[in-house]
């Protein structure tokens, strides 16, 4: 078996490298999802949604530059055009949200399906002993899933 410099089999991290790609794509769908809500957002809760909107697409913003440093790390290149971007989406596409809800749900849903890609590297990442990317995606899940929680209880949802 091959192995990077890194001591990690070549051919699996090549493997590795294309679904953080996929993340990153994704990632960025994701933060232009949230940079939309937040200036189309209105009503009695703009104020707090605003805000909070705000606060994740900066989150995001810092993921996404995580995610293709760990791309580079890994021996790839990071996806950076919007053709890749949405060749390589799985997320729902928000457009002119204006209701706070619907806003919310859309972000739900984004971040479940960021879970499913992040779970799947992670899974990856374990098989092969990448530490670097296991714990960059614990990170993110943990994140997420408190992020769910919040704004399930927001919507008054059960997870």
């Amino acid at each position: 078996m091959k192995m990077n410099s890194l001591g990690l089999p070549k051919k699996e991290t090549e493997v590795l490298a294309a679904e953080l790609n996929i993340l990153l794509a994704n990632f960025q769908v994701y933060y232009q999802n949230l940079r939309g809500l937040h200036w189309n957002i209105r009503g009695k809760r703009f104020f707090d949604l605003h805000l909070k909107f705000e606060e994740l697409y900066n989150d995001s913003q810092l993921k996404i530059d995580l995610i293709a440093e760990r791309v580079l790390t890994l021996g790839g290149t990071p996806l950076h055009t919007f053709e890749d971007y949405m060749k390589n989406n799985k997320l729902s596409i928000g457009k002119n949200i204006h209701n706070d809800e619907e806003a919310i749900t859309l972000i739900l849903n984004s971040l479940t399906q960021l879970l499913q890609i992040e779970r799947i590297i992670l899974s990856q990442s374990g098989e092969i002993n990448d530490e670097g990317t296991n714990s960059m995606m614990s990170d993110f899940i943990v994140e997420q899933e408190k992020t769910i929680w919040m704004l399930s209880a927001w919507m008054d949802q059960e997870i």
